[in-house]
């Protein structure tokens, strides 16, 4: 990673070495996991065109084992299912398509 590259650029580089979830993400480059999950909405985008995709191990409920939420890439506060609001964040990594 060099200074030159942009936030979503040293995302996208770092989520091709390992897998990572919001918070970790946010952490690593010192932004909200809110701006995260905008910048991982738009890196899922653009590593299409290159062959690769974006793939995304939903929210989990510690609960229930609820993992079925409306958007896999989101931070829910509570699950749906049984109101707890100990869910696991979801986690992303990318790889190639083949």
């Amino acid at each position: 990673m060099t200074d030159d590259e942009t936030t979503r650029e040293r995302i996208t580089a770092f989520l091709r070495a390992e897998p990572a979830s919001p918070s970790s993400l946010a952490a690593e480059f010192d932004i909200t996991a809110g701006a995260v999950l905008r910048h991982v909405r738009h890196v899922a985008k653009s590593v299409e065109s290159g062959g690769e995709q974006l793939l995304v191990a939903p929210p989990e409920c510690r609960d229930c084992g609820f993992n079925r939420f409306d958007d896999p890439a989101n931070r829910p506060s509570r699950c749906p299912e049984c109101k707890s609001e100990a869910i696991d964040e979801p986690t992303f990594m990318i790889r190639s398509a083949e």
